[in-house]
């Protein structure tokens, strides 16, 4: 195969997760998502500097296709998908759908010039798994192969969600990560010590995809990955649960996870934009949650909670 075919939606940032998981589905090898958000402030955590970018509602988000398949009908069946977005609440902007194809090397250099190594924090570096890079003292390395599917884990819902699990693992844990994605929140819930991960997604792709970047990762027995509608079903008590999804989706598992974290454990939400943090809160809070920390990033927001009657130390005790 020497032809790629490339499709790009130009979308309002709050669809941006639905949409790439469209594109997934539709047959796409990979998603890359362009987000002018990534870029707030001259300055990173550990002093790279950033281009100025003018910042914008708009992301871009760009898919790639074999040759082999018809663009024009994964076009209309993308396009037909979208349509359906507002329904559940999500802000779509004037979207816009473009192709074009190009060649084999130009189809791999594409993908290596969005992802290089990124320091996601003090212990946590992101590799991409055909680079050839040097650990540093006390860095934990976590290998990802995004030309398969979701992207390299730097969106900011994935970095706060990475940052989250740094402050409530302390070792020995059971993890459970519900909508995996690419598995990077799996693989670094082992990294800083958990026991046991049970990794569940509602898409067989992701499935696929979750096991090909943990098998990337030496000593990783311990993840088990598995298709699941959210937490339905499952009987696995955890001492935390991490969801980086659609706030309308995270909704929905608040009482399953209070049934499941045990007394003391943790509920990782994220992938909340501004204009639904009350909701997700409101479902947390009913479900019997207390909220400890509340994270942000640009529109983003990140939300720990706690399983717990102690007031102490969480927010409003």
């Amino acid at each position: 195969m020497d032809k790629w075919q490339e499709l790009t939606v130009a979308v309002n940032r709050e669809a941006q997760e639905a949409v790439a998981n469209i594109l997934v589905e539709s047959g796409s090898q990979g998603v890359a998502i362009e987000d002018s958000a990534d870029y707030l402030g001259p300055v990173g955590k550990y002093g790279e500097l950033f281009p100025e970018v003018v910042q914008s509602e708009t992301v871009k988000i760009t898919a790639y296709y074999p040759d082999s398949m018809d663009i024009e009908a994964i076009k209309d069946q993308v396009n037909q998908a979208i349509q359906h977005l507002p329904e559940f609440g999500l802000k779509m902007g004037q979207t816009h759908l473009s192709s074009h194809e190009l060649a084999e090397e130009d189809w791999a250099e594409n993908w290596k010039k969005y992802y290089k190594p990124t320091r996601i924090s003090h212990d946590l570096t992101i590799v991409p798994s055909w680079t050839d890079y040097q650990v540093g003292a006390g860095e934990k390395i976590i290998k990802l192969d995004p030309g398969m599917a979701f992207g390299t884990g730097t969106h900011p819902t994935t970095e706060m969600s990475l940052y989250a699990l740094e402050q409530v693992l302390r070792g020995g844990e059971t993890v459970l990560d519900v909508g995996t994605g690419s598995g990077v929140l799996s693989i670094a819930s082992s990294l800083l010590g958990a026991k046991d991960i049970y990794a569940y997604d509602l898409d067989d792709v992701a499935v696929r995809v979750a096991q090909e970047n943990i098998d990337l990762n030496p000593d990783m027995a311990n993840i088990h990955v598995a298709a699941g509608n959210l937490l339905e079903g499952v009987q696995q008590e955890a001492d935390v649960i991490v969801a980086n999804i659609l706030a309308d989706i995270l909704v929905k598992l608040t009482d399953d996870a209070y049934r499941l974290v045990k007394d003391q454990g943790y509920l990782i939400l994220s992938g909340i934009i501004a204009d639904k943090l009350d909701l997700v809160l409101e479902a947390a809070y009913s479900s019997g949650f207390l909220l400890e920390t509340q994270m942000v990033q640009g529109e983003w927001n990140t939300l720990i909670f706690k399983k717990t009657d102690d007031l102490s130390g969480v927010i409003g005790g």
